[in-house]
């Protein structure tokens, strides 16, 4: 006699093993033959949301909405070292940006991508729809409410004969006070439907039903806030989530709601606040370095990366920034050590292998060099990545004198990514080296752009002595 299981028992196993389209499909099946298990529904439910999840305290990103139609601004000209949108001069000795190349809004490029490095902050509208997202595609960074969306269409497909859950049809008030029910069914609203509307109509009537005393629906009231763009009203909801229960979610919450209304100073405070509740908490500590990153305070950024590593001594993204830091600040050596450690963990990518020849080359282990940027060029994963690839290659070739090979390697990196600005500009110094001169004597647009580069960078030595060259010939003519 052959014993079968409860086909609830084996949809929550599968559940359990990240099966959820397994688990999906067996809860429609206990569906149709009793519409009303609540069991059933919600655990279809949690598995649809399992599906489209998405970790709402990192992925982040501006859009041309969010940068160019706020209003939630103070100050038109803050204090430097107290905005994120500002560029900011070096501090606390780190590299010039002579040294360290700098993102359009004046960062630093840092040693790991997150989503707030991808794309600048832009100072007007026309800049704004003039920079693409990558140098892949030139369509600029849509608000991020569009990506919800699109996803909230896609995640419909799973269902052919129309969603799950008829949201217009459902009374929210009778869910709301259903303990057991609500929190799988605000989950599924918000992230497999991404309907916040309604999300928030549930979690004010929850919060209600629950007589303001849960923190869970605080927070959940302050997600759908933010998702809004009602940043105080977010802010006020986490707040009192805190004074319920102290979590570390809703101190990231909370501090990204301070760094959207981009006031830095406020979220370093709150999150040296949740330390001392939580001594040594890793996401904390990794935020206060990516603040101090984004505000180009290197020092301070390397010195809380280093007690990431204490605490975690396998956190990615604590060991490449300081591997990066120490690469700009002519220690190539000791970030040969970081990103050796990360080769050991099991990263195995194109820019690891990149930064890995740069490494060597500059550290004079010119062995590893060559072979490091094969391997780099084997991994390539788009034509962006293989335009850098070449780009460096070509540096190498500079750095042993092979003009010829660090030419044909220029022009690899602008055949993969005819966007490349340092390929053209080391391509016409090669030009230049072999007598190639195009365009002689037109001063007026030497000294424009010289001056653009001064206000950029008032520090430069070389654009320094070129204005002063530029006024000499000047005065003669």
């Amino acid at each position: 006699m052959e014993v079968t299981m409860d086909p609830l028992f084996l949809a929550w196993s599968y559940f359990r093993r990240r099966k959820l389209q397994q688990c999906s499909d067996i809860c429609t099946k206990i569906l149709q033959d009793n519409p009303y298990d609540q069991a059933a529904w919600s655990l279809k439910t949690r598995a649809l949301t399992e599906m489209v999840y998405i970790d709402e305290v990192e992925v982040d990103q501006e859009g041309i909405a969010e940068m160019m139609l706020d209003e939630s601004s103070i100050a038109q000209v803050a204090r430097p070292g107290t905005s994120l949108r500002l560029p900011g001069t070096s501090q606390g000795g780190g590299p010039t940006p002579a040294v360290r190349p700098m993102t359009q809004s004046g960062r630093p490029i840092t040693g790991f991508v997150r989503p707030s490095t991808q794309s600048g902050r832009p100072g007007t509208m026309e800049q704004a729809i003039k920079t693409p997202r990558t140098a892949s595609t030139a369509r600029p960074v849509t608000s991020a409410s569009g990506r919800f969306i699109r996803l909230g269409t896609a995640s419909m497909l799973t269902n052919p004969d129309g969603p799950f859950i008829n949201l217009s049809r459902l009374n929210l008030a009778k869910y709301s006070q259903k303990p057991n029910l609500s929190r799988t069914l605000f989950e599924f609203i918000f992230h497999h439907e991404n309907d916040v509307k309604n999300a928030l109509d549930l979690a004010a009537q929850a919060t209600e039903h629950a007589q303001f005393k849960d923190w869970w629906w605080k927070v959940q009231l302050g997600k759908c806030y933010y998702r809004l763009g009602l940043y105080r009203e977010a802010e006020k909801q986490f707040r009192s989530g805190l004074n319920h229960q102290e979590v570390v979610d809703t101190y990231l919450y909370l501090a990204k709601v301070y760094q959207r209304m981009d006031q830095p100073i406020t979220a370093l405070n709150l999150f040296k606040q949740g330390l001392d509740h939580f001594p040594g908490e890793v996401t904390l500590l990794t935020g206060i370095a990516r603040i101090h990153e984004e505000m180009n305070n290197i020092a301070s950024a390397t010195e809380y990366y280093k007690d990431v590593l204490k605490q975690d001594n396998t956190h990615v993204e604590a060991i490449a920034c300081i591997g990066s830091n120490h690469f700009y600040t002519d220690q190539p050596e000791i970030a040969l050590r970081f990103y050796r450690r990360l080769l050991q963990m099991g990263v195995y990518n194109c820019q690891l292998y990149n930064n890995l020849g740069l490494c060597c080359f500059y550290a004079q282990q010119y062995d590893m060099t060559l072979s490091s940027f094969e391997r780099a060029l084997a991994l390539v994963a788009n034509d962006e990545e293989q335009a850098d690839v070449w780009y460096n290659i070509g540096h190498v070739a500079v750095g042993i004198g092979d003009l010829i090979l660090a030419y044909q390697c220029f022009k690899l990196a602008l055949a993969f990514n005819n966007d490349h600005a340092e390929a053209y500009n080391n391509l016409a110094v090669l030009e230049l080296r072999k007598g190639r001169i195009e365009q002689i004597g037109d001063l007026q647009s030497s000294y424009s752009a010289a001056q653009k580069s001064e206000d950029a960078f008032p520090e430069h030595v070389d654009t320094q002595q070129l204005l002063k060259q530029l006024r000499q010939q000047f005065v003669v003519l």
